[in-house]
């Protein structure tokens, strides 16, 4: 039995995939390398193909028994998604269908996948919780909650498995030092800094500072992406159980400002650069965090990073050496 990893080369991808195959699991990581780095599927076997191809995806059914799926394959910027809507109700919805299409040919009935808080919108209070209602405010957020409809949807009709994981904010890299972050474009706070810190861009922006917070920029909730790795290993467990069908919040329960994280990295890095304060973005809440505590209770998952140094640190060891 193998494990197929949908978009296993890209950033948390690529983290649950060595993660994988540590616990011993043979894994086959798919992936168009759109996004994803090559370089990062260090660990099991790589077939280059994408899901809007039906017959790229019945290849790999057809010549591997794939006993579960994760889904990482999904397009992620917010502010592309409103300018191109289209663009990521193909990827992220139709090709979601295709995947589920050929695994239910085959008989492949467990799935977990990759969500976002972003299915959430504007929080009507914090934390968050799993109950609250979702009201996205962006394409991206609308496909993910759409996804997660098609689900509940497979598991009536088909007696799908699932575990959908809805993120906060992943951060940090490989402990080990072996994979990391990288985005093009960047768009994550965290390398952000760190290529101020190393001198790869003249200064980090700070977009708000007038925010209801206790320094007046944004609050985030940062999980280290090896605790993610832990999760979906959990909620793999869980699905071999014979059980699903279940939602999780994956966070750590506190937030961190965009201040916080700046002076972080001064620390962990020793390192001095400019910080440009800019006038709010439209559409950034004050505060996002998370409640995590059903995974906890039900996976028994808990984070082992939780402080943002430590974030930081791991962050900032890879990205002083990144191959790619």
């Amino acid at each position: 039995m193998a494990i197929l990893v949908c978009g296993g080369a890209g950033y948390i991808g690529s983290h649950i995939n060595k993660q994988l195959n540590t616990e011993g699991y043979e894994t086959i990581v798919f992936d168009n390398l759109i996004y994803g780095h090559r370089e990062a599927v260090k660990w099991g076997t790589f077939v280059q193909g994408d899901l809007s191809n039906i017959e790229d995806i019945e290849k790999v059914f057809s010549e591997y028994k794939i006993d579960a799926v994760f889904h990482f394959a999904a397009y992620a910027y917010v502010g592309e998604s409103v300018d191109k809507p289209e663009k990521y109700y193909y990827n992220n919805v139709v090709n979601t269908l295709n995947l589920l299409k050929v695994m239910m040919k085959y008989d492949c009935k467990k799935i977990i996948f990759s969500s976002t808080c972003a299915t959430y919108g504007e929080p009507e209070k914090l934390p968050i919780t799993e109950d609250m209602p979702q009201r996205p405010i962006n394409p991206y957020g609308a496909t993910k909650l759409m996804v997660e409809r098609i689900f509940r949807d497979y598991a009536m009709a088909y007696d799908l498995k699932f575990v959908v994981l809805r993120y906060f904010n992943a951060a940090g890299a490989d402990p080990d030092g072996e994979i990391g972050e990288s985005h093009n474009p960047e768009t994550h706070i965290i390398p952000l800094v760190l290529d101020a810190a190393g001198g790869k861009r003249p200064d980090i922006k700070v977009f708000g500072t007038d925010y209801d917070t206790r320094d007046g920029s944004c609050i985030r909730d940062y999980i280290h992406v090896t605790d993610l790795a832990e999760a979906h290993l959990l909620s793999l467990h869980y699905l071999e159980q014979g059980k699903g069908c279940e939602f999780f919040n994956l966070g750590n329960a506190s937030g961190t400002s965009v201040l916080e994280v700046i002076d972080s990295v001064k620390r962990v890095t020793g390192k001095d650069f400019k910080v440009v304060y800019s006038a709010r973005r439209a559409g950034d809440p004050a505060t996002l965090v998370g409640s995590s505590e059903k995974a906890m209770k039900i996976l028994g998952w808990k984070p082992k990073y939780a402080d943002i140094d430590t974030i930081v640190k791991h962050a900032w060891n890879w990205h002083e050496n990144a191959e790619y």
